[in-house]
């Protein structure tokens, strides 16, 4: 992560790669946990300064980035959208830098960012709950929500609030809003997924459950019904479901779920098994290809150091924040 920092303090994926907001943001949590202070706030900085005046960010979608040969993702411009997702986790980030920091005065540098920040995304918000997947779609015919996105603003709304309370600015539409997407996470299911089908991807499985919307039986439910469709045993968390492929990220998002379900050793199995995709000083690599047994693409984005660091922390109590992604309101 320090190495792919720039100047101005963006984190991009990787040197010459992508850079959105939700990936930086995940980047500076895991630097504040790290003990890197000066790198995580120059990053907030960053984060801050790059913000529109909608309250959004042109993030790019580093996903469809084709392939520049068979091992390693093209280093060229990526599709860019004022995703909802991406600008809601603004705020997971500043209350996790609080919680770090004990700083009130640091929450109150950045509320305004938060704030502008969530007002974007709750406009996005349809009656039934769910909030399109970015400003370009909503109420086009490329409208959508996404299982994985709105369970991530879900949680994004509940540290939106905290922080909203913290600096005496209550947000009851903000309350209202996320009451509202949690119910149609849980019940709405003909709202999601309306133009493409993304049940056979992981985050859409556990990303409900991650961001607190789906909790208690229903949650151990969740996991149970999937378990064996997406977990490869001692390899990790496939990706996509029917792919033979073991994703570093998404096996240390899945480990943060379990730990908020109180699944600890399942967690530590699965980050235990991700020892297995480091490079000699320790990286981690983006993922397993197990039918042929090799390191696949040969990429170390920045977001997944951020995810294994974040998911130790969530499991071995290393920080302050460690239980800022596994306790919910």
């Amino acid at each position: 992560m320090l190495e792919a920092q720039t100047a101005d303090g963006a984190i991009p994926w990787f040197e010459g790669g992508p850079w959105d907001p939700w990936n930086h943001g995940e980047c500076v949590m895991a630097l504040f946990v790290g003990g890197e202070q000066a790198a995580a706030r120059q990053g907030l900085e960053a984060l801050a300064a790059r913000q529109g005046r909608d309250g959004a960010w042109l993030g790019e979608y580093g996903n469809v980035l084709p392939m520049s040969d068979r091992m390693h993702l093209a280093r060229e411009p990526a599709p860019a959208f004022r995703d909802t997702n991406f600008a809601a986790y603004c705020a997971v980030v500043v209350w996790h830098a609080f919680v770090i920091t004990g700083e009130v005065a640091l929450a109150r540098r950045y509320w305004p960012m938060v704030r502008e920040a969530i007002a974007f995304v709750v406009r996005l918000q349809h009656p039934t709950g769910d909030i399109s997947w970015s400003e370009e779609a909503h109420g086009s015919d490329a409208d959508d929500a996404v299982r994985a996105g709105c369970g991530s603003i879900y949680k994004s709304l509940e540290c939106a609030l905290r922080l909203a309370d913290l600096v005496g600015e209550p947000q009851p539409a903000w309350a209202a809003a996320k009451a509202r997407l949690g119910e149609a996470l849980r019940a709405r299911p003909e709202r999601f997924d309306r133009s493409l089908d993304r049940s056979a991807f992981a985050m859409d499985w556990y990303y409900p459950v991650l961001g607190g919307a789906i909790g208690g039986a229903a949650a151990q439910a969740r996991l149970d019904a999937d378990w064996s469709r997406f977990v490869a045993p001692g390899l990790g968390c496939r990706c996509v479901h029917d792919q033979p492929w073991a994703t570093v990220a998404e096996s240390c998002e899945l480990a943060i779920t379990l730990v908020s379900v109180g699944r600890r050793q399942a967690a530590a199995d699965l980050l235990a098994w991700q020892d297995a995709h480091r490079d000699a000083e320790g990286a981690y690599w983006m993922g397993w290809q197990f039918e042929e047994a090799i390191l696949w693409p040969e990429e170390r984005p920045s977001w997944t150091q951020a995810a294994a660091i974040l998911a130790h922390d969530a499991l071995f109590e290393w920080s302050p924040a460690a239980r800022v992604l596994t306790q919910h309101l």
